[in-house]
């Protein structure tokens, strides 16, 4: 009988912490849904206001596809006095740049706004945000959006779409798999890395250049092959900041090109698993530095 009653306590006790859990499952997605309707509606307001003038926002957008697009008119310039850089020719080059250049395009359309948040701790306006029923990484990341940046998401993908009729690829259903997953993965590791830099302007107040360091100069170092940097900063942006996830280990497996630091097959395959693991992350920094914000009076 008291085996009975022991045994019928366990089972309610586990029933109870299963509910709690779904519980709070529920409450998380319902949190998330909270974030996404109320960013939709924060960019739909600035892209009303965008639009209003919408010769001024043709002109930005063109010029932002123009600047943009001097970057890869240097590398085009670089080939006109070289045959290959580290191996590796101009449409793979451009293989490489369009895939980055499009994955960091879209992070940056969409979450480019995160890098003015130590601004806003310094001058108090972060308060404001705090005090709104909605989540604050949603109303950062929202605040300001630039829709005149969807000019570098177009140049990028005229460039990789350049680059995938020169290519010598056996193209298989795999590889073609492959570089769609690329650019959505690249994305979320960019947009991973702009929340952790952005945590870490609430103790650092402005490390807007810290987080650009590794965004914007991520980008460029991507452009390029990996066979022209040294094994340590290969290594560095493989296993410390993952980077190389983002298009060098994809894009070799593409470009059928030998991995320089000669991991495992299934690394050419890993982005999505590693862009998972870099948001994850890149939340959990987020709670903790959004707890620590004591205002600007503390």
């Amino acid at each position: 009988m008291a085996e009975t009653g022991a045994g019928a306590g366990a089972g309610a006790a586990a029933a109870a912490a299963v509910a709690v859990e779904r519980e709070d499952f529920e409450g998380r997605l319902a949190l998330l849904w909270q974030g996404l309707r109320a960013y939709v509606l924060i960019t739909a307001m600035w892209v009303r206001s965008t639009l209003a003038y919408r010769t001024s926002f043709v002109m930005m957008a063109i010029g932002n596809l123009l600047v943009s697009g001097l970057e890869f008119a240097s590398i085009a310039i670089m080939f006109s006095h070289v045959g290959v850089l580290g191996g590796f020719t101009l449409p793979e080059v451009a293989f490489l740049y369009g895939t980055t250049g499009a994955a960091f395009g879209i992070t940056e359309l969409l979450m480019g706004s995160t890098q003015r948040l130590g601004a806003r701790v310094r001058d108090g306006t972060l308060d404001t945000l705090l005090v709104r029923p909605v989540p604050v990484l949603a109303q950062v990341a929202a605040d300001r959006f630039a829709l005149r940046r969807v000019g570098r998401i177009v140049q990028s993908l005229a460039v990789l779409g350049w680059s995938l009729t020169l290519v010598e690829v056996d193209w298989t259903l795999w590889r073609v798999a492959l570089v769609a997953v690329m650019v959505p993965s690249g994305a979320a590791i960019f947009g991973a890395l702009l929340v952790a830099g952005a945590a870490f302007q609430f103790w650092a107040l402005d490390a807007a250049e810290v987080q650009n360091a590794f965004t914007y100069g991520g980008n460029t170092l991507l452009q390029y092959p990996p066979t022209v940097f040294a094994g340590e900063l290969v290594r560095g942006v493989t296993f410390v900041v993952p980077l190389a996830f983002v298009n060098w280990l994809p894009a070799l497996r593409v470009l059928g090109r030998d991995d320089p630091l000669g991991l495992p097959g299934w690394a050419d395959f890993a982005s999505p698993a590693v862009a998972l693991v870099c948001c994850a992350l890149a939340g959990l920094a987020w709670r903790a530095g959004l707890r620590g914000y004591r205002s600007t009076g503390s």
